[in-house]
């Protein structure tokens, strides 16, 4: 059997108090219920811990060590209350953040500066995933929420669409539509594009636009990242649709090889949603949804192709 919480305040209590009178006042407690409490205390111990008798009272060596026990577990056990108050009125501890790496790698710079300005008692471990494996660590609760393309179906999922990215054709600096400022999607007709595999969300997407606008999808060249598709474009191997937060990421100003043109029209665009289990804590979420949307809006709108946040 443990000591409890209660017995060890109590115990704190007379060693400050030095008195078990004035100890048992401050307590709200019947001096007799105080004496009785230090004693079973003893017993459940196996230890004496005070020296009664006249005069203040003194702890024996061996209750001075407890006391010292007692006074950082009560100060422990304190410290789980106000964490819990702090997380209730705001993020604190710790969020297990699941991101594909067509997204988080590109958007989360923007955004961690400002969670750890508003909330620098939260923590966001970061890991990456297909978007398969992020589905199923989420209801596994390897996540505790995933930052994804959406839609992301399910009864047991809540989800919020942070803002629509479009995509940006990227050509080899060579090719003839490198020099022109947008393109139509007619432009597409009989190009070669490249493109990830169908283990990742925007294969789909891309595979369809290449059937409407008379593209030819390269399923022999399918790149396992953005930075292999990336560089196949710049090798003339074909062209490719590119998320706009890693172009402007890796390719703006800094590629010579490779140049990203707009379209005249959003012709492809993806919904960037966070998505949690229906039983998490749904206001800490919205929350973290609010601080990305607040960073697309004010670091990712300028430029050609803006990120577009409702």
């Amino acid at each position: 059997m443990l000591p409890s919480l209660r017995q060890l305040r109590y115990l704190i209590a007379v060693a400050e108090m030095r008195h078990f009178r004035k100890a048992a006042e401050m307590l709200g407690i019947s001096q007799p219920s105080l004496s009785l409490q230090i004693s079973n205390l003893e017993a459940l111990l196996s230890v004496r811990l005070v020296e009664r008798g006249r005069g203040p009272v003194t702890l024996t060596p061996e209750g001075r060590e407890v006391l010292t026990r007692a006074r950082r577990a009560v100060d422990e056990v304190r410290g789980i209350v106000d964490m819990s108050a702090h997380i209730r009125g705001g993020m604190a501890g710790t969020i297990r953040l699941g991101t594909t790496p067509t997204i988080g790698p590109y958007l989360l710079p923007f955004v961690v500066e400002r969670l750890h300005a508003q909330y620098p008692d939260l923590r966001l471990y970061i890991r990456e995933s297909a978007a398969p494996d992020l589905r199923s660590g989420l209801i596994e609760g390897q996540h505790d929420v995933i930052l994804t393309q959406l839609p992301e179906p399910g009864a047991d999922l809540a989800s919020k669409r942070l803002f629509r990215e479009p995509f940006v054709l990227a050509v080899a600096s060579d090719h003839p539509l490198a020099q022109k400022p947008s393109v139509a999607e007619n432009a597409l007709s009989g190009e070669t594009m490249l493109s990830l595999g169908p283990d990742h969300a925007m294969h789909a997407q891309i595979a369809a636009l290449c059937q409407e606008h008379g593209a030819v999808l390269a399923r022999d060249y399918e790149g396992t990242s953005l930075d292999a598709i990336r560089q196949m474009v710049g090798m003339g191997m074909g062209v490719a649709c590119l998320p706009r937060l890693y172009a402007r990421s890796e390719i703006d100003g800094r590629s010579s090889n490779v140049t990203v043109i707009p379209f005249q029209r959003n012709i492809m665009m993806r919904a960037i949603g966070l998505v949690w289990r229906v039983s998490s804590r749904a206001d800490m979420f919205e929350q973290l949804s609010q601080t990305i949307m607040r960073a697309a809006r004010q670091d990712l709108r300028d430029g050609p192709s803006p990120i577009l946040v409702d």
